[in-house]
C-alpha cells in the first residue's frame, strides 16, 4: 500500500469512530472511588500535600499535563497508568473542573 493510501485508510478508520467528549459525571463517580479520600469529595485536600481543587489556579495546566500527573502519580499518591484508561482519566480531569 503507498504511503497516501495508508494515510487515506487511516483518515477512513478514524471517521468512523465515534468521538467521546470528557464525562464530568462519570468523572465524579471514579473520582469519588479513586481520589476522594486523598483530595476531599468537594476538591478540598484531606491530606496536607494534595493540591486543593475548589482553588481554580491549581487546574490552570491544560488537560494533557493533567493527564500525564495522574497517570505517572506524584509523592504520596500511586499511578493510575494501567489502573484507568486514559479517557476515564480525562472523565475525572472533567469532573475537576466543574469543582469550584
Amino acid at each position: 500500500m503507498s504511503r497516501i493510501g495508508a494515510v487515506l485508510a487511516l483518515l477512513a478508520a478514524a471517521s468512523i469512530l465515534p468521538a467521546r467528549a470528557a464525562d464530568p459525571r462519570h468523572g465524579a463517580e471514579l473520582y469519588a472511588r479513586h481520589c476522594g479520600h486523598c483530595h476531599g469529595g468537594d476538591g478540598r485536600p484531606v491530606m496536607p500535600s494534595a493540591p486543593d481543587f475548589s482553588r481554580p489556579t491549581t487546574l490552570l495546566k491544560p488537560d494533557t499535563a493533567l493527564l500525564a500527573a495522574i497517570r505517572g502519580g506524584r509523592g504520596a499518591m500511586p499511578a493510575y497508568q494501567g489502573l484507568l484508561r486514559d479517557r476515564d482519566i480525562l472523565d475525572i480531569v472533567a469532573h475537576l473542573r466543574t469543582l469550584r
